[in-house]
């Protein structure tokens, strides 16, 4: 392979249709045409011999070549672009696009917010949220897919960073024609008598261990809520609580408990979110529970990107005013 045959401008075009699959959207965020993108990947497939990616109904699928090429080529812009320098970032001017991986229920206690402020101070900037739940988010983080990572994490690899944003208790959440709906707390006793609905991610079968799915290092929370402290509450004996419904998406959670007789374990912010609705009551568990945090994670190589480090104090100025 020639080197010399080889421009940054080939390795741009690469680079931004790895990550749209898509040489229409590649184009647009280059600011080229849909030919110029395709000569460009021509000229790149002679210099490496490979069809780099196969036009399929789902998109420009990468070949096996493409996708060992890719981190290392997305590293190497950043690099070349450090070196020049970052260019700075001007809010209000700004037409970025970031995206952002989340659960619904981060989406709904943080996100919303979050779109409704840079809306304010950004207008031209655009918010895309990708769900958490079924993604490689160390993969999508390594390769760039994915700007920043929302959720609970047991352990972070070193070449992320990452912050605190809030820490969540839990509650139980009980719609108002609920038996114990009125204005007493709920009691050890209630959770036999009365079934349970929880939000789980994923268990077992998808690699969850202790509550936690390992991808490439970094370990993601599969349940929202405390298993190891409702189990301890009760002695694992025989009379413990039935965990009659497992979900995977928080939002069907008020569908549940209506004409239900339900109780739904899930973190604190999540409950006060529903009890605003005003059909639903939050209460405090009659056990104790651990605390859990919930953190933003990016790549280690965006530790000093302008617009980043914008993005993630507008975030933590949003975690400021939600109920923990």
């Amino acid at each position: 392979m020639n080197l010399a045959r080889i421009d940054l401008n080939l390795l741009r075009v690469f680079d931004a249709v790895f990550e749209d699959r898509n040489l229409i959207r590649a184009g647009k965020r280059l600011n080229l045409s849909h030919s110029a993108i395709s000569h460009a990947l021509g000229r790149l497939r002679d210099v490496l011999e490979d069809d780099l990616f196969i036009r399929t109904a789902k998109g420009m699928e990468p070949t096996a070549r493409s996708v060992a090429m890719a981190a290392g080529i997305r590293h190497a812009l950043l690099q070349i672009q450090g070196a020049l320098g970052d260019e700075p970032f001007v809010a209000h001017l700004a037409t970025r696009e970031f995206v952002l991986a989340a659960n619904d229920y981060i989406t709904i206690v943080l996100l919303s917010q979050l779109s409704r402020k840079l809306f304010v101070e950004s207008p031209l900037v655009n918010l895309v949220v990708r769900p958490s739940t079924r993604l490689d988010l160390a993969g999508q983080l390594d390769i760039g897919r994915i700007d920043i990572a929302i959720g609970t994490f047991a352990d972070v690899p070193p070449r992320f960073q990452s912050m605190p944003i809030w820490k969540q208790t839990e509650s139980i959440l009980v719609h108002r024609s609920h038996p114990i709906g009125g204005n007493r707390a709920v009691t050890e006793e209630d959770l036999l008598t009365f079934p349970l609905v929880v939000t789980s991610l994923g268990g077992s079968e998808e690699g969850a261990v202790d509550g936690f799915i390992v991808e490439r290092g970094l370990a993601r929370q599969s349940e929202m809520f405390d298993r190891q402290a409702l189990e301890q509450a009760y002695g694992g004996g025989s009379r413990s609580p039935r965990l009659r419904v497992c979900v995977a998406h928080s939002l069907a959670i008020p569908a549940l408990l209506r004409n239900s007789e339900m109780l739904a374990l899930m973190p604190s912010p999540l409950a006060s979110e529903f009890e605003k609705l005003g059909e639903f009551r939050a209460f405090q568990t009659p056990y104790p529970t651990r605390g859990a945090s919930v953190v933003a994670v990016w790549h280690s190589r965006n530790e000093h990107d302008p617009a980043l480090k914008w993005l993630r104090a507008q975030i933590l100025d949003v975690a400021e005013h939600i109920k923990s």
